[in-house]
């Protein structure tokens, strides 16, 4: 359930930023939206991970 719970929130921030940078199409604020989405994926699959103690 964690793991759908990140990836819908994963999606909701990517729409946003993606939507961003195509209305304000200006190449530094693209490079640091797919910095920060690379950012976010990174975090996402190493954080959802199944964690066995």
């Amino acid at each position: 359930m964690n793991r759908i719970l990140a990836l819908f929130a994963f999606a909701t921030l990517a729409a946003f930023l993606l939507i961003l940078a195509v209305k304000v199409p200006s190449p530094d604020l693209v490079i640091i939206v797919v910095v920060t989405l690379a950012f976010v994926a990174y975090d996402f699959t190493t954080s959802s991970k199944n964690k066995r103690d």
